[in-house]
């Protein structure tokens, strides 16, 4: 497949990422042009647009992920919310689609929402991206404040979480040794599939 950007129609090949020079005027028209397609993803960093189109991995990691935080939220008895796909924008600043999000701590922020306000609401407690083209920057949730960034990267796990004014790498608020959970699950479902990988994690947390 060739990459083609015109004002009709917006093709990647799987796997490509595309960086074009342009304002919020220009990501807001590519917005619009791309509708409710998930592909390809688009992102907006000040002066520049950011397409692209992922790989059959990232949704099956994503998903993976996305699983592995609600049968822990769950085990926990948290109360939480989810979202994807899901946008996010500040105007003139930045747009971003992570894979996840989830709200724990304000989760009483948007029940029954059906937007939310970048601006005003509080950001997401736990967000989750998966990382196969070198497409993701910890500092894009920064204008958010978002508490809490899962990074998957080849294959590792990255857990940020937002002191002060910068990220930093450490250990996840929600979950100790996750890290060693999520390695393990990958190995189930790269071996197997996901849904033996989250039946061998509820059983885990069964027996402690």
């Amino acid at each position: 497949m060739d990459t083609i950007i015109t004002p009709k129609r917006i093709e990647l090949p799987p796997g490509a990422v595309l960086k074009l020079l342009g304002d919020w005027q220009d990501y807001q028209v590519l917005s619009q042009q791309l509708g409710d397609r998930s592909s390809p993803r688009i992102k907006y960093r000040r002066g520049e647009i950011l397409l692209m189109a992922p790989l059959p991995e990232h949704g099956r990691d994503a998903s993976l992920l996305a699983l592995i935080v609600i049968a822990l939220l769950d085990h926990l008895n948290r109360i939480y919310d989810s979202f994807t796909p899901i946008t996010m924008s500040l105007p003139e600043i930045s747009g971003i689609e992570p894979d996840y999000c989830f709200y724990v701590e304000n989760w009483r922020a948007v029940v029954g929402k059906k937007r939310i306000d970048w601006e005003s609401d509080p950001p997401p407690d736990l967000v989750i991206e998966i990382d196969v083209t070198s497409y993701t920057d910890i500092n894009d949730f920064l204008p958010y404040r978002v508490p809490e960034v899962w990074i998957l990267k080849s294959h590792q796990l990255l857990i940020y979480r937002l002191q002060a004014e910068s990220y930093v790498l450490t250990e996840s608020s929600y979950f100790p040794n996750v890290r060693e959970i999520v390695q393990q699950c990958l190995e189930i479902a790269a071996e197997r599939t996901t849904s033996e990988a989250i039946r061998w994690l509820k059983k885990f947390l069964h027996k402690h």
